[in-house]
């Protein structure tokens, strides 16, 4: 059987067992892998120029003969040093090779080949550092690829020129419509071109085409689990009058709030599975909008689930909902990895026999042995740190339960479609009266006393405070990077200087879940006054109290995350304020501070973060339940995905099960059981 794009890799000519292990490496499994596996950039070997008309401190490509090998020198262990002359009939250049043995010896004296490296030293005595050495000959784009260890650019790119010499054209997934609609070249130039295009035009044709085929099959598999939802069928439940639960709130709710209830209970009596994100700023009051939907499910008789990403957040969830359900008669429990295995045993059971109408806890909730006799509604808060498969996994605890999504994290709309392109969007826009802007200053480090001086201003107030830091403790090896806070050492240093003799509390996601609670409990309690801690206070903590925050190292967070932290303060109605604390010299660094200084919009910061920065940034850690995108970039792509967005909209209504198009409804279906699985 001769050689298919599903084959093997190992099965290529050339790579076999060893070589496929260090493919796998980089998520390359079959010849198709390999050739979808893109450069990231191009040499130019289209004009080499002479070693004279390289500009100083610039890359280049030069034609030259070699002349005179020198021989290998130890410089120290582990590293050799090896220099090369080479001319090109007016100049001389010094090449210079570390730990280059092999490159070294693969050069022969008279043979004629191309350096490409930054060209450094002085007018008449010119050199490269270890340049890459390609055949004399040798014409236009040298491809560089993602690597892992073992495997070179030259070696992948041999490859995929052979899988190429076997393989007949590749036919087209989907009609001939969306490739004209949308303006991209065909898949078998597309994945011809793209490891050895002639020209950089080629290159981006070819590159828009794999771009546009990622971002097509990722809507469709995101745009057809939400078409299998919206197919499923649930007990509506029954109208109910919200009067009763609105009347019993201490204040009323916004505009914003009240549409995103009406929203969720239209899903609720509908017959549908309710799939809904509501997404919110800091502080807009998203629990509220949970809280109703969870008292009207137990008017239905059903129970409810809110799963929080921390310990922390789940027991201030408990804390602040218990006082106003339970005064209207519902009852609620805590589930948590810090519960005793006694009170885990009697909630469970309690909630199996239906005796709990609200169960509020963490990861716990998804266990096997978390059982519930009828739930009615899944609410996971801080979406984006749980994942689609952590989300079925507690919606699967009932059948066909309903599931409402809260996020804090502004997320731009392109992003949020695809991130959660299967749920329904609420937006609350609007802040509970009362909220004051929070006032934010960016200074460097010559005025951290001042600042000190204004935090203790503040704290002899009798208010509280935070200062962050982006560390828990400093490397033991020193292989960290130098001057960044690290947040244990910092609460022993200012203890014993600008703020001996007030109350600090430690806090950082290290400590144990029933250390954290106890540290949080004492500062909501007003027993610490100033709180140094890491990020583990970016989700969800409310001491409206705590009215000022200084971050150190400012520079080293994303601007979505500042936000989030910035919004840990001003949750009461004092005037609250934070300061950004950088000694960044960069420009673009401190374009992104002086940003946070201006707006206080999450939405806008968030657009801006994700231009600047990438999706990877703007969550601080790779998205959950979003699969790893081998060649897209949802910032710098942003017009493909609409594109990809439209289209897969209409190839799924005009062919739902996409019978037309084995090929692609093939790869979406791949891609569904790797994101819900």
């Amino acid at each position: 059987m001769g050689l298919t794009p599903d084959s093997e890799i190992r099965f290529l000519r050339g790579v076999g067992e060893q070589r496929m292990k260090k493919y796998q490496r980089l998520g390359i499994t079959t010849v198709e892998d390999l050739l979808r596996h893109a450069p990231r950039d191009y040499l130019d070997l289209r004009r080499p120029c002479p070693i004279r008309e390289a500009a100083m401190g610039e890359q280049a490509a030069v034609l030259a003969t070699v002349g005179h090998k020198g021989s290998e020198r130890l410089l120290r262990k582990g590293l050799t040093v090896q220099k090369v002359s080479a001319f090109d009939g007016e100049d001389t250049l010094t090449l210079t090779f570390f730990n280059g043995k092999y490159t070294v010896a693969g050069l022969r004296e008279g043979a004629e080949y191309l350096f490409y490296g930054r060209m450094e030293g002085t007018l008449t005595h010119r050199e490269m550092t270890s340049p890459a050495v390609f055949p004399g000959e040798l014409r236009g784009l040298s491809p560089i690829y993602p690597l892992t260890a073992g495997l070179t650019s030259r070696g992948i790119a041999k490859d995929a020129a052979t899988a190429l010499a076997a393989l007949p054209a590749f036919p087209e997934p989907y009609p001939d419509w969306v490739r004209q609609q949308n303006g991209v070249c065909t898949l078998d130039y597309a994945l011809r071109t793209i490891h050895s295009p002639r020209s950089p035009e080629e290159a981006q044709a070819a590159r828009r085409r794999l771009v546009f085929d990622e971002l097509l099959t990722l809507c469709i598999s995101f745009m057809g689990m939400k078409n299998g939802r919206t197919r499923q069928t649930v007990q509506p439940m029954e109208r109910v009058a919200l009067e009763p639960f609105l009347a019993a709130l201490p204040f009323p709710l916004t505009g914003a709030q009240l549409r995103a209830i009406r929203e969720a209970v239209e899903d609720l009596c509908s017959g549908t599975p309710m799939n809904r994100l509501v997404q919110g700023d800091v502080g807009s009051g998203k629990t509220m909008v949970a809280a109703a939907c969870c008292w009207f499910c137990w008017k239905n008789g059903r129970q409810s689930a809110l799963m929080a990403p921390t310990e922390i957040l789940a027991e201030q969830h408990y804390r602040s909902l218990s006082p106003l359900l339970e005064g209207l008669g519902m009852r609620l429990e805590l589930l948590t990895g810090s519960c005793t295995p006694k009170e885990k045993r009697e909630r469970k059971a309690a909630l199996k026999r239906g005796e709990v109408d609200l169960i509020i806890g963490t990861h716990a909730l998804i266990t096997g042995d978390t059982l519930f006799r009828e739930l009615g509604l899944v609410v996971t808060d801080e979406q984006h740190r749980f994942g689609v498969a952590q989300r079925m996994s507690l919606s699967g605890k009932g059948a066909g339960a309903n599931v409402l999504v809260m996020s804090a994290t502004p997320i731009p709309r392109t992003l949020a479609l695809v991130i959660y392109g299967d749920l329904e969007l609420s937006v609350i826009d609007q802040l509970p009266p009362g909220r004051q802007r929070i006032d934010t200053y960016y200074i460097g480090g010559d005025k951290r006393q001042r600042a000190y001086g204004y935090i203790r201003k503040h704290l002899d107030q009798g208010y509280q405070g935070y200062i962050v830091c982006p560390l828990v403790e400093e490397d033991p090896e020193g292989g960290g990077v130098p001057g960044l806070a690290a947040a244990s050492g910092y609460l022993e240093e200012i203890a014993r200087g600008p703020f001996a003799g007030y109350r600090l509390g430690l806090l950082h996601g290290k400590m144990k879940g029933r250390e954290k609670d106890a540290v949080m409990a004492s500062f909501a309690a007003g027993e610490i006054q100033l709180l140094v801690s890491t990020t583990v206070i970016e989700v969800g903590v409310d001491v409206p109290n705590a009215v000022i925050m200084l971050v150190e190292n400012a520079e080293r967070f994303g601007l979505s995350q500042l936000h989030q932290l910035r919004g840990r303060v001003g949750r009461g109605t004092a005037k609250s304020c934070c300061i950004l604390l950088s000694d960044a010299r960069g420009d673009a660094a401190r374009e992104r501070l002086r940003l946070m200084t201006q707006t206080g919009d999450g939405f806008r910061i968030a657009e801006y973060d994700l231009k600047t920065r990438g999706p990877g940034d703007f969550f601080g850690m790779r998205q959950h339940g979003l699969p790893q995108l081998q060649i897209a970039d949802l910032a710098a792509d942003s017009l493909v995905l609409r594109q990809a967005q439209e289209t897969a909209a209409r190839l799924l209504r005009e062919d739902p099960a996409l019978a037309s198009m084995p090929l692609l409804a093939q790869k979406a279906a791949r891609l569904t059981a790797l994101t819900a699985g």
